[in-house]
C-alpha cells in the first residue's frame, strides 16, 4: 500500500536539501522506510532543521508532532557520558581515579584498579551479566549494579574493549549516583534537560506518558557475524525485545545506557550544546577543555572493539567519528542507537543533529538513514555564509 506523507516543520534558508533527504526516507522501498520521525539540526548556535512527520503508531492512526518522545536506546549513553563530565568538572569526579573510589564495593573479583575511563570506554570487562537476568530485573537498580559489582571481568580490564550495550548505564550511572547523591536520571534533568530546553528523560515521568510513540521492531532481523564470547555478552542474559520500550515499567526504570526517551529537538539541543563556542542559542554545557578530553581517543594502539569492530573511536563514553558514521570529519562525534536513532556534532562545521524514529531498522550498525541526514546537514552547512 502507498502511503502519503507529509512533512511537517521548517529548514532555515539554504538548508531546504536537509529536508528533501529527510523525506525520502518516507518515500524509500524497503526495511528502512519510516514510519514516524522527526529530525532536528543546528549550525553555529542556531536551528537550522526542525522536521516531522508520519504516525506515532503502528496501525498509523496518530500524527507524528514536534514533541512526540522515543526510546533512542544507546543514543541514551551520550547524555549519560555527559553527566559523568558534568561531574569531573565539579570536581566530584576525575577520569583516572579508580571507580572503588567512590563506589567500594566494586573492589574485588579483580576489578580493584578498574577505572572510571575504563568503564567509559566499554574497557571494564563486564559488556553482560553472568549471574541469570530477564528484561524485568533490568529494572531494579540495585540488583543490578550489586551483579556487576560480584562479577569477575572478562578480560583484565584496559586490556581490551567490547561494547557494553547495557552494562555500561549501570556502571556509568552507580559511580554518578555515588559521587552527587542523586540518580542519573535526576542529574540529567537538573543539569542537561532544563537548562538546555532539551527533552530527553532518563525515568519517563507518568504525565509524559501520552507523547511517547509506539516502538516498531525491525521488519527483519540480520544476525551479528561470529563474536568473541566476551563480547556475546552484550546481547545475551537477557536477549532484550525490540519493542519492551512499549511498556510502562520500561519506561519510567533508569537505564542509563538504553531506555531514554527523547525527541529529534532534544538530541539536537543537546549536542549543539556540545557543538562548540556558540552552543545551543548561546547556552554551553562544558568546558572546551571538559569538552576535548571526553572526546579525546581511549586508546590510541590500533585497538579493535570485539563487538562492533570499529578501531581506537571511543572517547570518554561518547563514539568518535573514526568510522565515518557522521560525515567525513574525524573530529565529530556522537552516540547512535539500536534502531536508528542518533545525535551527533560536527564541531569544526558548527553542526548538530538529532534524530528519532519508531521503526527500528535490522542493522546493528550502518543504519543509512543516518549516513544522508548527516551528508545532507552538512553539505549545506559547508555552503552557509
Amino acid at each position: 500500500m502507498t502511503m502519503t506523507y507529509e512533512i511537517e516543520g521548517t529548514v532555515a534558508r539554504g538548508f531546504e536539501a536537509a529536508k528533501d533527504a529527510f523525506a525520502a526516507n518516507f518515500a524509500r522501498a524497503g526495511d528502512y522506510q519510516e514510519v514516524g520521525a522527526s529530525f532536528a539540526a543546528f549550525h553555529r548556535g542556531r536551528c537550522v532543521v526542525d522536521l516531522w512527520g508520519g504516525f506515532t503508531d503502528r496501525a498509523r492512526t496518530k500524527s507524528w508532532a514536534r514533541g512526540t518522545l522515543i526510546n533512542v536506546w544507546s543514543s541514551t549513553k551520550a547524555v549519560t557520558a555527559a553527566v559523568v563530565a558534568l561531574l569531573t568538572e565539579q570536581g566530584l569526579l576525575r577520569y583516572e581515579d579508580p571507580v572503588s573510589a567512590v563506589w567500594p564495593e566494586y573492589a574485588q573479583a579483580g576489578k580493584e584498579r578498574t577505572t572510571i575511563a575504563q568503564v567509559l570506554s566499554h574497557q571494564a570487562g563486564l559488556p553482560g551479566f553472568v549471574e541469570p537476568t530477564s528484561i524485568a530485573d533490568l529494572s531494579d537498580w540495585d540488583a543490578c549494579v550489586a551483579k556487576l559489582a560480584r562479577q569477575r571481568p572478562a578480560w583484565e580490564p584496559g586490556t581490551a574493549t567490547s561494547y557494553h550495550a547495557l552494562t555500561y548505564g549501570w556502571l556509568a550511572g552507580e559511580i554518578t549516583r555515588r559521587a552527587a547523591k542523586k540518580s542519573v536520571g535526576k542529574l540529567v534533568d537538573e543539569q542537561i534537560s532544563k537548562p538546555l530546553g532539551a527533552d530527553i528523560f532518563v525515568g519517563l515521568p507518568e504525565s509524559l506518558e501520552s507523547r511517547v510513540a509506539e516502538m516498531i521492531g525491525p521488519r527483519r532481523r540480520t544476525q551479528p557475524p561470529p563474536l568473541p564470547a566476551a563480547a556475546m555478552m552484550a546481547l545475551t542474559n537477557p536477549e532484550l525485545d525490540p519493542e519492551c520500550p512499549n511498556a510502562r515499567a520500561w519506561r519510567k526504570a533508569e537505564i542509563p545506557a538504553a531506555n531514554g526517551q527523547a525527541s529529534a529537538m532534544g538530541l539536537a539541543r543537546f549536542y549543539a550544546a556540545l557543538a562548540g563556542k556558540d552552543g545551543c542559542e548561546g547556552k554551553t554545557l562544558l568546558s572546551q577543555e571538559t569538552l576535548a578530553r571526553m572526546v579525546s581517543p581511549a586508546t590510541a594502539n590500533g585497538r579493535a572493539d570485539m563487538f562492533l569492530g570499529f578501531v581506537d573511536s571511543w572517547g570518554m563514553g561518547v563514539a568518535l567519528n573514526g568510522p565515518g558514521i557522521y560525515g567525513t570529519n574525524p573530529h565529530a562525534f556522537g552516540h547512535s542507537g539500536w534502531g536508528g536513532s542518533f545525535g551527533c556534532a560536527d564541531p569544526d562545521a558548527g553542526v548538530a543533529i538529532g534524530y528519532v524514529c519508531n521503526q527500528m531498522g535490522g542493522e546493528l550498525v550502518g543504519d543509512p538513514r543516518t549516513a544522508g541526514l548527516c551528508a545532507a546537514v552538512l553539505a549545506c552547512a559547508a555552503e552557509a555564509t
